[in-house]
């Protein structure tokens, strides 16, 4: 499995587990929200909402230890007054906040998900 295929597959997975599960982050009405403006600015030839979030891989501790490099959330989606992101002109302040905050807990879940797959993988290299 590729790099692309493991942030596929955590972007996946950490929507189902944040957005579809028993316990959902937002409501129905807010998960489609933030799916019409994906789709809208993938429309317009852009990454839209759930495309839009980036990850690098970091250093931390020392060279020789297992736990130096993990995944870190380089860029999280956002909305705001002025981003391409903001689409409906009519969102007001505390669903805008509500938005960001479940998007930047996705980002975060997503860059767990695929750090767990990183891991994996260097520990197979290794062996």
């Amino acid at each position: 499995m590729t790099p692309s295929e493991w942030t596929k597959n955590a972007r996946m997975e950490a929507y189902a587990e944040l957005f579809e599960g028993d316990n959902p982050l937002l409501s129905p009405e807010e998960v489609q929200l933030l799916d019409a403006l994906d789709s809208e600015l993938e429309r317009e030839g852009g990454d839209g909402v759930w495309g839009t979030d980036q990850y690098g891989i970091h250093t931390a501790g020392t060279s020789s230890s297992d736990t130096s490099l993990g995944v870190v959330c380089v860029y999280h989606p956002q909305i705001t007054k002025d981003s391409v992101l903001r689409g409906a002109d009519d969102l007001d302040d505390e669903t805008e906040e509500r938005l960001n905050a479940a998007l930047w807990q996705y980002s975060e879940r997503v860059a767990t998900l695929i750090e767990e797959r990183f891991r994996e993988f260097t520990r197979q290299t290794k062996s």
